[in-house]
């Protein structure tokens, strides 16, 4: 057993790590590969996609979502007893157990697939819906392997798969849905057909697995153990019983989806008139402003990740100021992070919709604002959730959850049906779930965290930063359009309208160009105010990969 911990199995914080790393690159490929493929679908198309997604996303969830972590659970008590037979019998078990699940959910998203798609008042989406089917199938076998090696605290498949998959999901999905639009195809199967580089990756992921488990458990010691066995159907409960609380808590951001494109597609249809395309047409525009939205939180799962065990150590210890600290540190270094990703996107929204999809409508910048905003308190209810949750509190993470999606279903129900808000309600419902979530977060760390951190000027030092970033981040691009109507006296528009912010036509590379600038010029501005003010610490960085030899280059104290 020794020999297995020291040489092939990680520590917790090695492992961590190399989920924390590949989880980034996953959200990060997941979110940047949508671009050049929303530009493909068009408006229409892309809801299609999104909606779809929604379906699998809530299938998907339900089916799987706590299973690695059941598995890894129980696994690892019983490797830690010496009960090698128990181990052997949880995998044993699990696969077919989970398989049929798997096939089960497969056929029914296959066969009901056009009463699916009749039920979101979304019928195009059916093709999408079979697309995705056997991906349903291959997750179950594959959540299997991930909750078998984490049990010896192995990530390696787990960050190897997700690498995969979502490599074959960037190439596949877009060299499909380009191949079927030149071969002129109706939008609802090229949009099914960028979904198959899903159900490819997966599929190509479970061969490796079985491999590498082989492989694995070659390695593993032999031991006499004649520990008496329970039955095959009360090892499948203990992993039900453990898994299903883990699931229901999971669940609700994918329900949230779900029941958001179902409100959406009725509201627009039933309240305000539109046709099925044409509101597909507008989830779609909504869809593209969440490709950008998602793009901070990925930044905050390796702080997240690695700020659970800090806590988790210095309480165990009996550390109360050290555990304080900690969190102290994590929400400022998030707010460090996400406040000037979140006020960049608010303040360029214009451009940034213009050079990624040459969008210059009103509508899509709006969304994009909100969403903007929205983004930071999604990173403030990711650290404030693992806060909770380091802290034994699970239960009232879990509970925040339903409390700011109901906000969220109400909001968007309301908003959406108003032919003034339209779509962009359905963006305002997601900034003020998020705000709930975050709120209630805070609020519960202040009155049930023992050692709760000082939350009095957390907040202050990022946000003057932040405020002086976006206002170089407004005024820089403004003044670089300006300077290329005045050198180059392009006569496209007014210089009121140059203020104020508005796209000029036919020039979409120079809208890229001197955004980039702006940008990188904010970059700069941002870090010598966080160096001037002494916004982040020395303990700060601690929780940043290699945040210690950043501290001596920057100098921080």
């Amino acid at each position: 057993m020794d020999e297995i911990k020291n040489s092939k199995q990680q520590s917790f914080l090695k492992g961590a790590a190399i989920l924390a790393a590949a989880s980034l690159f996953a959200k990060t490929v997941s979110a940047i590969y949508k671009i050049p493929l929303f530009n493909i679908l068009d408006d229409a198309g892309t809801g299609f996609f999104q909606a779809t997604y929604s379906v699998y996303a809530l299938v998907l969830t339900v089916a799987t979502f706590g299973v690695p972590l059941a598995l890894s659970r129980l696994i690892s008590s019983a490797y830690a007893k010496g009960q090698t037979n128990l181990v052997k019998r949880y995998f044993s078990v699990s696969l077919p157990g989970f398989a049929l699940i798997g096939i089960v959910a497969m056929l029914i998203m296959f066969f009901f697939a056009d009463a699916i798609a009749a039920f979101i008042q979304n019928t195009a989406v059916a093709h999408g819906i079979r697309v995705l089917s056997p991906a349903v199938f291959f997750v179950c076998v594959i959540a299997v392997f991930r909750g078998y090696t984490q049990g010896f605290q192995d990530m390696i498949p787990t960050a190897m798969t997700q690498t995969i998959e979502v490599i074959c999901k960037a190439v596949f999905g877009i060299a499909v849905a380009f191949w079927l639009t030149r071969l002129n195809y109706e939008l609802s199967i090229v949009s099914a057909g960028a979904l198959t580089g899903v159900t490819i990756g997966l599929g190509l992921c479970i061969p490796l697995l079985i491999w590498y488990k082989k492989r694995f458990d070659k390695k593993l010691p032999r031991i006499n153990d004649n520990s008496e066995l329970p039955r095959r159907t009360r090892v499948f409960a203990d992993v039900m019983k453990v898994s299903i609380p883990i699931t229901i808590g999971a669940s609700f951001m994918s329900i949230m989806a779900f029941f958001d494109t179902l409100i959406v597609m009725r509201r627009l249809q039933n309240a305000l008139g539109y046709t099925e395309l044409e509101a597909s047409a507008q989830f779609g525009i909504f869809a593209k402003g969440l490709t950008i939205y998602n793009l901070p939180s990925a930044l905050i799962v390796p702080i997240a990740v690695s700020v659970m065990p800090a806590i988790a150590t210095a309480i165990a210890k009996k550390r109360g100021e050290d555990a304080s600290q900690i969190m102290h540190s994590a929400i400022k270094l998030v707010s460090l992070i996400a406040l000037p990703t979140a006020a960049g996107i608010m303040v360029l929204a214009n451009p940034i919709m213009t050079s990624l999809y040459q969008d210059p409508r009103a509508v899509t910048a709006t969304i994009l604002i909100i969403l903007g905003a929205a983004a930071f308190f999604v990173c403030l209810q990711l650290i404030t959730t693992a806060i909770l949750q380091a802290n034994g509190h699970e239960r009232i993470a879990m509970m925040t959850l339903p409390v700011g999606a109901a906000v969220k279903i109400v909001l968007t129900f309301i908003l959406v049906g108003n032919p003034n808000f339209g779509i962009v309600g359905s963006a305002i419902g997601t900034l003020a779930c998020f705000i709930v979530i975050s709120c209630l977060n805070l609020t519960f760390i202040l009155i049930k965290v023992k050692n709760r951190p000082k939350l009095s000027g957390v907040f202050f030092k990022p946000v003057l930063c932040t405020t002086i970033m976006a206002t170089c981040a407004f005024f820089s691009y403004r003044l670089f359009i300006m300077l290329d109507y005045v050198v180059f006296s392009r006569e496209y528009m007014i210089i009121s309208e140059l203020v104020a912010g508005a796209i000029p036509s036919g020039t979409r590379m120079a809208v890229t160009a001197y955004m980039v600038l702006a940008i990188i010029l904010s970059i700069i501005v941002y870090g010598i105010s966080i160096i001037i003010t002494g916004a982040v610490s020395r303990d700060d960085m601690k929780l940043v990969p290699k945040g210690d030899k950043l501290s001596k280059i920057l100098r921080i104290k």
